[in-house]
């Protein structure tokens, strides 16, 4: 069974980060380029910021200059450190990892920014 364990949301401020963390299985780590993605109510899931198959990263628009997609491979762990948040950040942020026709997706964790 795939798993993929998001963490590392909560409630913060307007200006303050985060950084969230997704784990999983060495096999998967190793073999699907991952992303994080969000959803905040009311709206599709958009993604976020991703590793692409070459290695290279991806960011929306709306994210760069403030969210950075890192990895560790020693810990089969990708994490979204998220800066200077603003109030429409908020959302569940989901992990996933996706190539062809495999897809897995994490159980999500929150992020609220708010005063």
């Amino acid at each position: 069974q795939v798993q993929l364990v998001e963490s590392g949301g909560g409630l913060v401020q307007p200006g303050e980060s985060l950084r969230l963390s997704c784990a999983t299985s060495r096999s998967i780590f190793r073999l699907y380029p991952m992303a994080w993605y969000r959803q905040a109510p009311g709206k599709e899931r958009e993604l976020v910021a991703a590793f692409t198959s070459g290695g290279t990263t991806n960011y929306a628009d709306s994210v760069k200059g403030r969210f950075t997609i890192s990895r560790d491979n020693a810990k089969n762990t990708v994490y979204l450190q998220m800066n200077n948040l603003k109030p429409e950040d908020t959302a569940v942020y989901y992990c996933n990892a996706a190539l062809y026709s495999f897809s897995a997706w994490g159980q999500g964790t929150q992020v609220t920014v708010s005063s």
